[in-house]
This record gives structure tokens, C-alpha cells and sequence, in this order.
């Protein structure tokens, strides 16, 4: 069965096994590994992050166009409004002004 090891017990090993070239081989590429893994960690994050931005920016936009129909709309409805107050009034009048001359 195997088992796994630790990082630095590879590294005691590799010094144990086969000196100290080998161990600071070991060390360097594990180094290495290391970077390389921080390194693709900070790209994907950046690379997450832009894409949030450009769904956040989507998102405005949606919610900006959605507010402009809004608007349009209630403007629609107040001008319909209006207009049958208007009418309503004139009707009101134009009876009232039948019930006086009779």
C-alpha cells in the first residue's frame, strides 16, 4: 500500500537518498509549483472578476432599459388618465350647461 507523503518529507527523502543536489532540485521545482499554481489562482480570479463586471454592466443595462419602458408606460397610462378626466369634464359641463338653458 502506498502512502502519501508530505511535501518536505519528499524533500528529507530525496536529501537522505540521494544528497543534497537532489534535494534542492526537489526544492526549486516545488518552488516552482508553487508559483505556477498562485499564479493560474490570480489569472482565473481576474478573469472571474471581468466577467462579474460584465454581467453587473449587463444586468444595469437591463435594469435601465426595463425603467425607461416603465416610464413610457406610466407616461402612457397619465396621458390616458388625463384625457378621460378631460373628456369626463367637458361631458359634466356640457350637461350642466343643457339643465340651466332648459
Amino acid at each position: 500500500m502506498t502512502e502519501k507523503t508530505s511535501f518536505l518529507q519528499e524533500v528529507a527523502e530525496a536529501l537522505r537518498d540521494n544528497g543534497i543536489g537532489a534535494a534542492v532540485t526537489a526544492l526549486i521545482g516545488g518552488t516552482i509549483a508553487l508559483l505556477a499554481s498562485v499564479t493560474r489562482k490570480a489569472f482565473t480570479n481576474d478573469a472571474m472578476l471581468a466577467r462579474l463586471d460584465r454581467e453587473l454592466s449587463q444586468e444595469r443595462d437591463r435594469v435601465d432599459r426595463q425603467r425607461a419602458e416603465d416610464r413610457d408606460d406610466d407616461a402612457d397610462r397619465l396621458e390616458r388618465i388625463e384625457t378621460d378626466i378631460r373628456a369626463m369634464r367637458d361631458l359634466m359641463f356640457e350637461a350642466f350647461q343643457r339643465g340651466r338653458t332648459d
